[in-house]
């Protein structure tokens, strides 16, 4: 009866620490992970997102604004193009103490290469559109981590930081 009683009594102690535990992770909620992108075309730092988002959740912004060029031999401004970015990024695990984030980039930016008429004027930048997903982009803390979206004409690169929150 009473190795039963000890069996019992341990059994019960276990219990009671897996609900502890149970409500201190409850308390807590999944982990949140502050993140920073810097959006660099050609070598120059052109627009910044960045927020904390809880692992597993989604956060997307899109940035725009309008640009006018000269167009012909005449030098007359021509419509307005739109360009955008929209970025969407979520926290998809912590491992060892990296955040693993999924990039999701819609993009449409001016083709910076130069083009003209039969008659040697200018025409505007035509605007190019890139769509790119990394699925698990590994971010170490304290450190930057470079993804390469563009080659050339314009070179577009996101630089990311990442790190997670304590809660």
């Amino acid at each position: 009866m009473t190795s039963l009683s000890n069996v019992l009594c341990t059994l019960a102690t276990g219990v009671l620490l897996a609900s502890v535990a149970a409500v201190a992770c409850a308390q807590n909620g999944p982990p949140k992970v502050h993140w920073d992108v810097e959006v660099v075309q050609d070598g120059r730092s052109v627009d910044h997102f960045g927020a904390t988002t809880t692992l597993g959740q989604a956060k997307s912004e899109t940035h725009k604004r309008s640009v006018v060029h000269e167009l012909g031999c005449q030098s007359q401004p021509v419509t307005s193009i739109e360009l955008s970015r929209t970025l969407t990024v979520s926290p998809t695990r912590v491992d060892g103490g990296n955040a693993v984030l999924s990039l999701d980039v819609q993009e449409i930016f001016e083709d910076t290469r130069a083009t003209q008429t039969a008659e040697g004027c200018a025409l505007p930048p035509q605007p190019r559109r890139v769509t790119a997903v990394h699925p698990g982009l590994v971010v170490p803390p304290g450190q930057t981590v470079s993804w390469k979206l563009v080659d050339h004409a314009p070179q577009l690169v996101y630089r990311v930081q990442a790190s997670i929150v304590d809660q």
